[in-house]
């Protein structure tokens, strides 16, 4: 095998590959990438046997052939190479060395056999369609500060991607909740997905999806089966096993009989609960509300650590209500807000608390109360 290639076009296919490779591996080849060079274009594959991800890139290949060679260290190496270099990587059968030279730099390293590297088999999957990178980019970002990480529930340990009924008709939704907050967020419902299974979309492949959708410009091909889930673009795949596992009943956590509206200017409010939080004790990281007519304060009290409170203007017309929340909670919900205005739906100062975006409707947080 023997090809060469642009330092840049290198290091995006070789870094988007070696962050899917597990850091600590029992499996050497698991370590590794597999480079396969054919035609006009070079493939760099790595898999976790969870997640597998195939980068794509133009290259001028002299030789034919495929090797497997660390994917950490080639990275590194790529990295550290001068910009706009062109890079020459060849491997002879015979040593079982990858030759990498750019400039006057030559790198040699071992290869492992590519007949050792696991090819994830590729499933029929029942549902294809395609959904611009913004739509699933905001589905995904907005829902992802929710997942659980109790590694017991671990159907909770991803985002459930499904088919849902709104007010509009039908939409495709991202549901994610660690059992003390939730977030819902719904979005136009694409072509050719309205047979779609709900699938539940694990933590680590979020994380590497969202390499996938930085170009607003880029159509993203989906495939879902009962099992997998598959996301493409021309350059990259990202194949992902699903968790095995159902998601729970999330209608019954959403309150619908919230009366109590607050409407607060989103980052006012977030940097608010930011400064008073800073006193709040590790354990607890609890934050007082206090609502009165057009006035909100938030208050912290940590007998060990001191008391802070700050006042903000807000819209609020509905009998005085005390509530105490998490802070970090708080935070992570009201820097989900792209709009000026965050309205809190409240019931009691036991039940859950609701917050959307102003009167948009298509994303819905819900947070539980805590004792202060």
């Amino acid at each position: 095998m023997k090809f060469s290639i642009e330092r840049a076009s290198l290091l995006k296919a070789v870094a988007q590959a070696q962050s899917v490779v597990e850091r600590r591996n029992t499996i050497p080849i698991l370590a590794n990438v597999l480079i396969e060079a054919e035609g006009d274009t070079v493939q760099f594959r790595a898999t976790d046997l969870d997640i597998e991800v195939v980068d794509r890139a133009a290259a001028k290949v002299e030789r034919a052939g495929a090797t497997t060679v660390n994917a950490v260290t080639l990275n590194e190496i790529v990295r550290k190479l001068p910009d706009g270099a062109l890079v020459s990587l060849s491997e002879d059968g015979v040593s079982g060395r990858l030759t990498i030279e750019a400039g006057r730099s030559n790198f040699s390293l071992a290869t492992l056999p590519k007949e050792d590297f696991p090819v994830m088999a590729s499933s029929e999957y029942a549902t294809n369609f395609s959904a611009p990178a913004p739509m699933l980019r905001r589905l995904f970002d907005k829902a992802k500060f929710a997942i659980s990480t109790e590694e017991t529930r671990y159907y909770l340990n991803g985002i459930y991607m499904h088919i849902s009924d709104a007010d509009g008709g039908k939409v495709l939704r991202c549901v994610a909740t660690d059992g003390h907050r939730l977030a819902r967020i719904d979005a136009e419902l694409p072509e050719g997905a309205s047979d779609m299974a709900g699938v539940i979309v694990p933590r680590k492949t979020v994380g590497e999806l969202r390499k996938l959708l930085d170009d607003d410009e880029m159509k993203i091909a989906v495939s879902v089966s009962e099992t997998k889930v598959r996301f493409a673009t021309p350059d990259i795949t990202l194949t992902s096993k699903v968790i095995d596992g159902t998601f729970p009943d999330y209608t019954r956590v959403i309150p619908s009989g919230n009366t109590r509206k607050l409407e607060v200017d989103a980052s006012e409010f977030a940097k608010a609960v930011d400064r008073v939080a800073t006193v709040s004790s590790e354990r607890s990281r609890a934050v007082k509300l206090v609502l009165e007519e057009d006035k909100l304060t938030l208050s912290v009290n940590a007998p060990d650590s001191g008391a802070a409170e700050e006042e903000l203007a807000v819209a609020y017309n509905d009998e005085p209500l005390e509530i105490g929340f998490n802070a970090k909670y708080l935070l992570e919900i009201a820097s989900q807000v792209d709009r000026e205005n965050a309205v809190f739906l409240f019931n009691s100062s036991g039940d859950p608390t609701l917050m959307r975006e102003g009167n948009d409707t298509s994303a819905v947080y819900v947070v539980m109360p805590m004792r202060v």
